[in-house]
């Protein structure tokens, strides 16, 4: 499923029907990144108003009307769930003084849509190895570049007064399917939306995410008129050169760049883009779609603009400045932000670390092949029973028994109540796994509810620790499983030395795409891929290995660490995401039976998984080597 949100709640307060029916379209824009069909789009509609303040009232129904009753049934998408808060108004005394602030109508979408295949699905990042491309924005303002409520109006406090709007919903049918229609054709080579910033800002993003230089030109945004109808048109016999840098083409130019019209700008080949003219021309949308900028890689014959954001006009560069740069402003509100509410030392480190010119990227080191299922020879022997722990609050059982079952196991949910009652007795099970999540909440610590579930629990305690003597079992703790393992570890033989996992040193969250490499250890999972880097998913608030009060960072045997994108060990941020001593984030025993990880490689065991990776998009990742090794070791 593929899931957006809209949101142009600053037109509101000149133009409500107008922001309603943008902040639909801009939720669809968004989520055509991912190949939908707009009949399987459904929406939920969080409706915000200060009901009763003059005005309000008629404001909020008729962005309704237009909304539910026009926008909505031409477009051919319903809006079967929503919400609404209508006493958006706060009111104070200040002295004497009474003072209130009422908030205009808002429209908050979030689109949803089941896929059949998500293989399609596009990115911002531009494509920095093809030598000569081409970006093409359809414009579905059509060169209206109407500026009330953008952000350059709000910068330079003139808030204008007429806003951007969707003046005909077939243009966003016909984008939708012309945007399907190349992506079939494998056209695209990637896709953003025109939205907050303009032309200008989809272009820098699409350029930090590819580390690739961008050459825009707006010469055909420019131009006025048509040069039939009326005299404006400056081309030709007809163009003013007296006026190329008047103060009016100036203007022309920032609206161009920082209008917030509808809009999506493709990256495409530029062998190819007269093709994808006449694709758009065939869906009605070639009148107001242009090639507006072409990329820059290293490869590139052209020099000018490698490494930089230029945009020109009338044959010369009226604008230029290094990707690293822009990177750092882009970036700016968010360190500050970060600053306020983390911790300001991983702050600093991550905003030093955005848009730096010598960082690789993410990369891909494997010292084994991940197509060769080592399970194989075992998978039509009987399936070893595996019991996937649950309790309160714990996620990602599902991905971890589809591993297993694809391994050739047999995967059971085991919720802890079934042990508690005897339902489910752990002497049944080959291997026991404990999954992701937020155990009873981690009020008590992370996972240490969990394991206190079965520590003060004789009967289970009783039934883990006969469990773990076994020397035919085995067990994977992640992230939350990690947490709880590593608070039986008096328990589990030799995992004595296994750290406490406490809050991440940058005192945040982390949800991220990071790189780890495997370690020489003898981790039944790990067997064979010591010395491999690749991405994985972290999702963990506290995954720093806390050596203070438990365990021994001298004996610990560890099993996974964090690196740059240079392949080193780290333990700086953001490459390290909770500043563990030498990047740990694995632990192992010295029978290589139990082992407890904070990442989560089951949400990551098909390549289409990842946010970013080089493998093919329809294969299972080189992670699935780790249940594979796992059915090998079983035998």
């Amino acid at each position: 499923e593929a899931m957006s949100m809209g949101e142009r709640t600053p037109l509101a307060a000149i133009n409500a029907p107008a922001s309603g029916r943008m902040a639909v379209a801009e939720a669809i824009t968004n989520l055509l990144a991912a190949p939908i069909e707009l009949p399987r789009v459904k929406l939920s509609a969080n409706w915000m108003a200060a009901c009763g303040e003059p005005g309000e009232d008629a404001a909020l129904y008729e962005t309704v009307k237009a909304v539910g009753m026009e926008l909505c049934p031409a477009l051919g998408v319903s809006i079967p769930v929503g919400k609404d808060s209508l006493s958006m108004r706060t009111q104070w005394s200040d002295g004497t003084d009474k003072k209130k602030v009422t908030s205009p109508v808002s429209l908050i979408v979030s689109a949803f849509a089941s896929l059949a295949d998500v293989r399609g699905t596009l990115t911002p990042q531009l494509n920095a190895q093809e030598d000569d491309t081409t970006l093409v924005l359809i414009d579905l303002g059509k060169g209206q570049n109407r500026m009330a409520g953008s952000i350059l109006g709000q910068t330079l406090e003139q808030s204008g007064d007429v806003v951007p709007d969707l003046d005909d919903p077939k243009d966003l049918v016909n984008t939708v399917n012309a945007v399907n229609a190349l992506r079939a054709q494998g056209r695209i080579l990637a896709y953003h939306d025109r939205s907050d910033g303009g032309l200008l800002a989809a272009a820098a993003e699409m350029a930090f995410a590819g580390h690739v230089g961008v050459s825009l030109n707006v010469d055909l945004l420019v131009t006025e008129g048509d040069g039939i109808s009326d005299s404006r048109m400056e081309t030709g016999d007809a163009k003013n050169w007296a006026q190329q840098v008047s103060a009016r083409r100036e203007e022309l130019t920032l609206k161009a760049l920082f209008n917030e019209e509808l809009g999506v700008v493709l990256q495409v080949r530029t062998a190819e883009r007269n093709d994808v003219m006449q694709v758009l021309r065939e869906h009605g949308l070639s009148k107001f779609s242009h090639f507006v900028g072409k990329t820059r890689p290293q490869s590139s014959s052209i020099d000018a603009g490698k490494g930089e954001l230029q945009v020109w006009r009338d044959a010369k560069a009226v604008f230029s400045a290094k990707l690293t740069d822009l990177h750092q402003v882009w970036d700016a509100v968010s360190w500050k932000i970060c600053q306020q509410r983390d911790n300001p030392a991983n702050a600093d480190a991550e905003h030093a670390a955005a848009g730096e010119a010598t960082d690789p990227g993410m990369h891909v080191h494997l010292t084994f092949d991940a197509a060769d299922n080592v399970a194989a020879p075992f998978l039509n022997l009987a399936k070893p029973r595996v019991a996937i722990l649950r309790e309160q609050g714990v996620n990602s059982h599902i991905e971890m028994a589809y591993t297993f079952t694809e391994a050739g196991f047999e995967a059971y949910d085991v919720h802890m109540t079934d042990l508690q009652t005897g339902r489910v007795k752990l002497e049944d099970f080959k291997g026991v796994v404990a999954c992701g999540g937020f155990s009873y909440g981690d009020t008590l610590g992370a996972g240490i509810g969990w394991a206190r579930s079965i520590t003060f629990n004789p009967v289970l305690a009783a039934q883990f620790q006969g469990f773990f003597g076994r020397t035919d079992t085995f067990g994977l703790g992640v992230c939350n499983g990690c947490q709880m393992f590593a608070e039986l570890a008096d328990i589990i033989p030799g995992a004595q030395d296994w750290p406490r996992f406490t809050t991440n040193q940058s005192e945040r969250f982390e949800a991220r795409l990071s790189m780890v490499e495997v370690l020489e250890s003898p981790s039944l999972f790990f067997a064979g891929m010591a010395g491999s880097r690749l991405p994985i998913a972290v999702a963990h608030g506290e995954g720093y290995a806390n050596f203070k009060f438990r365990g021994n960072a001298a004996q610990a045997i560890g099993a996974m660490r964090y690196v740059d994108n240079h392949g080193a060990a780290t333990e700086q941020y953001p490459f390290n995401p909770n500043g563990s001593t030498g990047g740990l984030t694995g632990v192992t025993t010295a029978d290589g039976r139990f082992t407890a990880i904070m990442p989560h490689p089951e949400r990551v065991f098909r390549n289409v998984q990842m946010s970013w990776t080089s493998g093919d998009r329809s294969e299972l990742s080189p992670w699935m080597r780790i249940w594979r090794n796992a059915r090998k070791w079983v035998g």
